[in-house]
């Protein structure tokens, strides 16, 4: 089938306003939130519907053209990054809320829902804890696809610890639903974090919790990290688990206070944010008893939010973190590494060695609690070799966590940006290993190609059986 015939019968599934081919239309789809890396595909497809995202992928295998899933394009590792002469398939419009249960606690959403409006269509009662800083706009298909997590992820858990069935359209249009209670092998969590490279999700089922009954939250200021940090080894060293638990460095605090000025200190080297929740009895003797630990750790100044709007003024900072990078510098690189807690002074003094070295700022924003590093890489894309510069300053720090014991990634995948720090992290086995399971989904290698491993991998060069399709022997039943 020809590319021109390919988007005739696009536009005739879709619609011919929802096939966009025009050059100033792609341009808008041309990359996702690592704007570094861009490309122009085919054609971008705007489905209405769950059977009309079936009928692209199934239009696009019969044409054997690579195909690319994106949600609200806020993805940081340039995994909604589209294939060249390839379709990208956007779930904008698939916003819908198909049923709530709060008797049993869940809801099924379309993939194009928004991370927030989970929370909004189940609350007063209830809320969805997963809540990445582009909750507002990031939509839960991306969630799921990069096993996204947030600020409430250490004591919650991330997207996968929420999702409990999925409907999915595998990459030559078959349909199947994944069960978290199935019995045999877990293919729903092996789906959960495969970054669109084993399908596209058409209908997400996921958990959601009560509301606790309390919610105590405060900010508390330090010298430098390294106070800040020997407070959270403290706080989880008392058995306490904090509903939340993220720090700033000096560089992040700035930044973020000039574009809410909530109030935080500006000669503080850290701002470490606890957020408490649970029963009110429990959460008001353990609030005292981490005001104390922040204080025993040399905390300069302790702010305990007394309403609500002071709640959120609180998070507002910490959020706006990323977007107001943009007083500090024009452009910025935005990494995503995991640490071991304990080792969080060392890897601050690493990436502040390397930021001397080459010459570049580098801010600090992290969910403190799982060592989940956040640094941003400020530069002046306007400057020649200092993009080059960022983007292997960035690497180092990403090679850092690893030689420290972390990986390479906590919640914004791999995509295409880091895919070749994979054999940092993994041997040849292993990613033979992840390989084989890609090949089981999707034997074709239609489904974002070119993301996750680090070199080109074709499924014909897996021996025998993984040729097939393997999912019927796993007793994964087709949905029509």
């Amino acid at each position: 089938m020809s590319a021109s015939a390919l988007v005739s019968r696009l536009e005739a599934l879709c619609g011919t306003n929802y096939v966009l081919t025009h050059p100033h239309a792609l341009s808008t789809y041309a990359s996702d939130g690592l704007a570094q890396y861009h490309q122009t595909p085919l054609a971008v497809a705007r489905p209405g519907t769950a059977e009309e995202v079936h009928a692209v992928v199934l239009a696009c295998f019969e044409a054997g053209v690579p195909w690319v899933a994106r949600g609200a394009g806020t993805g940081l590792s340039g995994g909604a990054l589209p294939v060249a002469e390839g379709v990208l398939i956007a779930l904008s419009r698939l916003r819908r809320i198909l049923a709530v249960d709060l008797d049993d606690g869940c809801i099924v959403v379309e993939p194009g829902v928004t991370n927030l409006a989970i929370s909004r269509a189940v609350s007063p009662t209830h809320f969805y804890p997963p809540d990445p800083s582009s909750q507002i706009v990031c939509s839960i298909g991306g969630n799921v696809a990069e096993n996204s997590g947030g600020a409430h992820c250490f004591k919650y858990g991330f997207t996968t610890n929420y999702v409990i069935g999925l409907e999915v359209v595998l990459s030559d249009g078959t349909v199947i639903e994944l069960d978290r209670d199935a019995p045999g092998y877990d293919l729903l969590g092996a789906f959960v974090g495969s970054e669109g490279t084993l399908g596209v999700a058409t209908r997400i089922r996921l958990r959601v919790v009560p509301v606790p009954e309390s919610v105590r939250t405060l900010v508390a200021f330090f010298e430098d990290t390294s106070a800040a940090g020997d407070a959270v080894t403290a706080i989880v060293s008392a058995g306490i688990v904090p509903g939340a638990i993220e720090m700033m460095d000096r560089l992040s605090i700035k930044a973020a206070e000039q574009a809410t000025h909530a109030g935080y200190r500006l000669d503080a080297g850290a701002a470490l944010i606890v957020e408490l929740d649970g029963p009110h009895d429990e959460c008001t003797a353990r609030f005292e008893h981490v005001m104390t630990l922040c204080s025993e750790a040399g905390a300069r100044d302790v702010r305990v939010a007394q309403s609500e709007e002071e709640r959120a003024l609180i998070w507002k900072t910490r959020k706006a973190a990323f977007a107001a990078m943009g007083r500090i510098a024009p452009a910025y690189y935005v990494q995503d590494g995991v640490i071991p807690r304990t080792r969080l002074s060392e890897v601050l003094g690493k990436i502040d060695e390397l930021a001397t070295e080459y010459g570049l700022q580098v801010a600090n924003v992290f969910h403190a609690g799982d060592g989940n590093l956040h640094p941003l890489v400020c530069y002046d894309d306007a400057r020649d070799g200092e993009p080059e510069r960022a983007e292997e300053l960035a690497g180092l720090i990403v090679k850092a966590c690893v030689d420290f014991g972390g990986s390479i990634t906590g919640e914004h995948g791999v995509g295409i940006d880091k895919k070749r720090y994979m054999p940092d992290m993994f041997a040849e086995p292993d990613l033979e290993a992840f390989q084989r399971l890609r090949c089981a989904f999707d034997p074709h290698g239609l489904a974002n190609p070119g993301k996750v491993m680090p070199t080109p991998r074709l499924c014909g060069e897996v021996p025998g059986p993984y040729r097939e399709h393997p999912l019927e022997r796993a007793g994964v039943a087709e949905r029509f």
